[in-house]
C-alpha cells in the first residue's frame, strides 16, 4: 500500500504542520517584537502582532498539554470565526488610519503602556486558567459531564470565576488601548461584553447541573471582574 504523502499545512495534525505553524507563529512573535522595540513609527503595531502570534501559540500548547489525545490543529484557534478576524483587521485598519490622519493621537505613551499592562494581565490570567484547569479546560461549552470532571477552585480560580473569559476580555481590550484606537475600543467593550455575557449565562446553568451545592457556593463568594457581569 503506498504510503500517503504528507504535506505541510494541508489541515491534518501531523508533526509536520504543528512544527510548521509554531515556527511562524515564533518567526511573526520575534521579528515584531523587534518592530516593536526599534519603530519610532509604529512599535505598538509592532508588538500587537507579537501578542496575537503568542496568544495563538499558547492556546494550542496548553491544550496539548492537558489534552494530548484529542488537540488538533484547532487548538491554535486560527478557525476562531469571522467575527474574531474582522475585529483584528478593523483594528489594523483604524489603527493606520487614524495613524496617517491624526498621528499625534497614536504617540501617546501614558495610554499605550496602561494597554500594554492590561494585555499581559490578561495573557497571564488566560495562560493560568488552563494550566490549573488542565484536562478540564475546553474552548467549547461541555453540555455532559465527562467522570474526569472536577470543579477547579484552586490557583487562579480560588480568586476569579471564569478566569479563561477575563483574561480573553482584558487581552483583547488591551489590544485596542494599546493600539490607541478609541472606536474599535469602544466597540470591542460592547462585543466582548455581549459574548461573554451570553456564554456565561449560558455555562453556568449547567455547571449548577454537574456541581450542584458545590458550584452554587463557589459562585457566590467568587466574582468574575469582567464589568457587569456578576
Amino acid at each position: 500500500m503506498q504510503q500517503q504523502e504528507k504535506l505541510i499545512f494541508d489541515g491534518r495534525h501531523t508533526p509536520q504542520n504543528i512544527s510548521s505553524y509554531s515556527f511562524s507563529f515564533g518567526a511573526v512573535f520575534g521579528v515584531c517584537l523587534a518592530i516593536g522595540y526599534y519603530s519610532e513609527t509604529f512599535p505598538q503595531l509592532g508588538i500587537f502582532f507579537s501578542a496575537l502570534a503568542l496568544f495563538h501559540e499558547l492556546e494550542y500548547m496548553m491544550t496539548a498539554l492537558f489534552k494530548p489525545d484529542i488537540v488538533s490543529l484547532d487548538a491554535f484557534l486560527l478557525n476562531n470565526g469571522n467575527q474574531y478576524n474582522i475585529a483584528h483587521a478593523a483594528g489594523i485598519t483604524e489603527f493606520l488610519i487614524e495613524l496617517y490622519c491624526f498621528p499625534t493621537l497614536k504617540y501617546i505613551r501614558f495610554i499605550r503602556y496602561i494597554g500594554f499592562i492590561i494585555m499581559v494581565i490578561g495573557q497571564l490570567v488566560r495562560s493560568l486558567a488552563m494550566w490549573y484547569a488542565k484536562s478540564n479546560f475546553s474552548h467549547k461549552i461541555a453540555y455532559h459531564k465527562r467522570q474526569d470532571h472536577v470543579l477547579v477552585t484552586t490557583g487562579i480560580y480560588a480568586f476569579m470565576r471564569h478566569p479563561s473569559y477575563f483574561g480573553f476580555y482584558w487581552w483583547a481590550v488591551g489590544t485596542q488601548i494599546l493600539l490607541c484606537n478609541p472606536i474599535c475600543l469602544s466597540g470591542f467593550l460592547y462585543v466582548l461584553h455581549r459574548f461573554f455575557k451570553d456564554r456565561i449565562e449560558e455555562e453556568e446553568p449547567l455547571l449548577i447541573e454537574f456541581f450542584g451545592k458545590d458550584y452554587i457556593e463557589y459562585k457566590k463568594k467568587t466574582p468574575t471582574y469582567i464589568p457587569l457581569i456578576d
